[in-house]
């Protein structure tokens, strides 16, 4: 995937971050607001941008989940090791 197509989905997951924090009534995705690397962040590595995705998507997912082994657990689970393994490259 090019910068720009990461740029753009980090930009969508940013909304839906949005919806989510505004259910929950306040923040919920700590770690990546930790990351500091924001959609709007274009200067920030493709590398960074695609972590941010990662750990946003496991937060996410983490957030839906009921369990580790539900459907969504397993999901924020593989989130978690997607992020794990980017961060690593």
């Amino acid at each position: 995937m090019h910068k720009e197509e990461l740029i753009q989905l980090h930009e969508l997951m940013s909304e839906v971050q949005g919806y989510f924090e505004d259910a929950e009534g306040e923040e919920v995705f700590e770690e990546y607001g930790d990351l500091d690397v924001g959609p709007s962040d274009i200067h920030q590595s493709k590398s960074e941008h695609k972590h941010a995705i990662f750990v946003l998507g496991q937060e996410m997912a983490e957030s839906m989940a009921d369990d580790e082994f539900s459907d969504r657990g397993r999901i924020s689970e593989r989130m978690r090791e997607l992020a794990d393994k980017n961060a690593d490259d």
